[in-house]
């Protein structure tokens, strides 16, 4: 890769902010990757983050700002939101719905304390209008203006007409200001509850995901980068950010979908499996013809299934950065990753070198064993706010930790304040240090950014410790981080197996744990010789890819690809993205002889089906190109799907309803 002062085509900066670090890419489609570079994630304010990989990219390409014409970047920040149940307080109207639909799709869960407003009203399946009555939303008015950031409105069968959604929403805005999401403006699907959930999130993650775009525009600015700002969706489809601001619960699942996107366009293998090792957790996804493969009943994410549509995607709780533990019950040594992620003790001795050194030098000199030998606390950083509610026990022990790495040994005098510490570092209020894959891969020479001395201390703890007959769990510390790495590449196929079982309609995890199972992706002999093969290669993404992933071939039974930049896929997916909007109508009958149009907030009727699905597909056009052209598309190709449903009865076609699907793809605009 070499520094250059002019390039031959314009210049596009990727960005992805992942759980540990932030990979930044500089592109362009003549000469490929230009300059790459990662900082770690900084979690109290991802600017930071950004700042420090995209800083990185330009020095090293040494070009003027000028030269970057899109930037584009993917996301965790709404996955992790909704997964850890942060957001913004909304409120939620109702109408035509009653109380008893809360409880369904978890809805009343999602909403917890946040206000919720019922209204009469709501259309039928044909999109005939109840009476709608706003009478209790105008009374809550002023309440809501000074105690919630947005409101979610959800009408029962607004997908078959939203003029009630429409007309709530004028009057929110009219006389609050607030901003406002309507179900119909998310999804065209049926299922009033989960679109509802859907929309009550959209709404709580607005005002995070401004601060975010606000946040990375306010640093092309002080750079001097005038070019459109992108977004990847969950689809791997490319948003602009005015899009993402509007609909950000569509960027749930960003960070993977750019992943795939960037693997194909890296590899340009068609089929295949895709596994992202990152330092928290495993991703895997199916490319099937060069396509990514959608979850069809919508993402589903903290629990929630949404109405999005996003990457089918399984994640585990596997990465460089996992806990190691010993299986207790064990009597031979089993190693256990996970799930849980800690900071290498590699990595905090960079900053932290005495504290982490004198801990440990002080538990090798001990004749007895501890299980929380190598383990330390200290506080994140985050600001004192977030420490508010805490029990009396939690507070106690929260004052005990500090900025310093404290030995857990000599912190916890009872058993007991190790479940307080656990609820602690929930909180995201501490982190906990100890001995993880990356550790031992510093060990064994195979990485060597942060301290090999800490980690090197810590395998020696480990391998000390006995296993149930009394054995030491190791020979030393090079034999340790040996068994670590083999078992993290036993574990990668063990989920990529079960990823792939779950595909074909089988118990995943039950599979996986079976003895023929295990014993052919062991290898071991027998009289009946056994093993497993995937239909299709895996393709291995994230920075420990190659030392992970060496080794699964002979475990999965198939070919395993790294490309040369796998460690940044997630960033080069999203600059090579492209634009993908679709619109949706639907020609029904509701009484022999009348054919109804719905598409968007627009219902109208017809004598013949012809008519009907000429004016269907001449309006999604016209929609699609408009989506497509506010998501940032340059040129848009548009393609029309038609599912018309018929029935013959006495040996004529009667027809029952037509699904049109106008699709409009393009790359995105960049900056003159």
């Amino acid at each position: 890769m070499n520094a250059c002062a002019h390039q031959p085509s314009p210049l596009y900066l990727g960005i992805d902010t992942g759980g540990t670090y932030t990979d930044a890419v500089l592109w362009s489609e003549s000469t490929g990757i230009v300059a790459k570079a990662k900082s770690l994630t900084t979690r109290h304010d991802l600017a930071e983050g950004i700042a420090g990989a995209a800083d990185a990219v330009l020095s090293e390409a040494v070009i003027e700002p000028s030269a970057i014409k899109l930037v584009s970047m993917s996301t965790t920040l709404a996955t992790n939101a909704l997964v850890e149940g942060q957001g913004g307080r909304v409120a939620l109207v109702m109408i035509g719905f009653t109380e008893a639909d809360l409880a369904r799709n978890g809805l009343s869960k999602a909403l917890g304390s946040d206000p919720v407003i019922f209204c009469p009203g709501g259309h039928d399946v044909h999109g005939d209008p109840r009476e709608l009555v706003l009478d209790a939303l105008v009374a809550a008015l002023p309440f809501l203006a000074d105690t919630v950031s947005g409101v979610a409105v959800a009408s029962y069968f607004a997908v078959r007409n939203p003029e009630h959604e429409i007309a709530v929403r004028d009057v929110i805005r009219e006389r609050t200001g607030l901003p406002v999401t309507c179900s119909h403006e998310l999804s065209s699907k049926l299922g009033g509850p989960r679109r509802a959930l859907t929309t009550l999130l959209n709404a709580r993650l607005i005002s995070m995901i401004d601060r975010l775009v606000d946040a990375t525009e306010s640093f092309l600015a002080r750079r001097g980068i005038v070019a459109p700002l992108m977004v990847v969706r969950g689809d791997g489809a490319l948003i602009t950010a005015e899009f993402a601001r509007a609909r950000p619960i569509e960027t749930i699942l960003s960070g993977p979908a750019a992943s795939l996107v960037g693997a194909r366009y890296m590899t340009g293998i068609d089929d295949a499996v895709v596994s992202d090792i990152g330092g928290t957790t495993t991703d895997i996804a199916v490319l099937d013809g060069g396509r990514l493969r959608l979850d069809p009943e919508g993402a589903t994410v903290g629990g929630m299934r949404t109405m999005v549509e996003a990457v089918a995607m399984r994640t585990f709780g596997l990465g460089g950065d996992s806990e190691v533990s010993l299986h207790e019950q064990s009597l031979a040594s089993t190693i256990v990753l996970g799930p849980r992620r800690l900071v290498p003790l590699a990595l905090a001795a960079v900053k932290h070198g005495d504290a982490i050194y004198q801990g440990l030098k002080r538990q090798l000199l001990s004749p007895n064993t501890s299980r929380l030998d190598g383990r330390f606390a200290l506080r994140t950083g985050v600001p004192e706010r977030l420490a508010a509610g805490l029990t009396v026990t939690e507070t106690r022990l929260y004052a005990d930790i500090s900025a310093i790495p404290a030995a857990l040994d000599r912190l916890l005098v009872s058993t007991s304040q190790v479940a307080t510490l656990n609820r602690l570092v929930a909180r995201g209020l501490v982190h906990i240090v100890g001995f993880t894959p990356s550790d031992a891969a510093h060990v064994l020479g195979r990485q060597g950014n942060w301290d090999p001395v800490a980690a090197r201390l810590g395998a020696e703890l480990f391998s000390r410790k006995r296993d149930g007959q009394g054995h030491r769990v190791a020979k030393g510390a090079e034999a340790f981080s040996e068994m670590v790495l083999a078992s993290v590449t036993r574990r990668s196929a063990e989920v990529i197996l079960e990823s792939v079982f779950a595909e074909d309609g089988l118990e995943g995890g039950v599979s996986v744990a079976n003895p023929l199972v295990q014993r052919a992706v062991g290898g071991r002999g027998g009289m009946a010789r056994l093993s497993i093969a995937l239909d299709r290669p895996v393709i291995g993404l994230g920075a420990s890819a190659s030392l992970h992933f060496a080794g699964l071939p002979q475990l999965i039974g198939n070919e395993c690809s790294i490309a040369e930049h796998a460690d940044v896929a997630n960033a080069l997916g999203a600059v090579v993205g492209q634009v993908r909007m679709s619109a949706e109508a639907r020609v029904s009958q509701p009484e022999i002889g009348l054919f109804r149009l719905n598409s968007g907030e627009r219902l109208d009727d017809y004598d013949t089906e012809d008519e009907a699905m000429a004016a269907a597909e001449a309006h999604i056009r016209v929609l699609a190109a408009g989506l497509a052209e506010r998501a940032g598309a340059d040129q848009a190709r548009i393609e029309i799907a038609r599912d018309i449903r018929v029935a013959t009865i006495e040996g004529e076609r009667s027809f029952v309803e037509a699904i049109v699907v106008a699709t409009a793809t393009g790359r995105p605009r960049i900056a003159s």
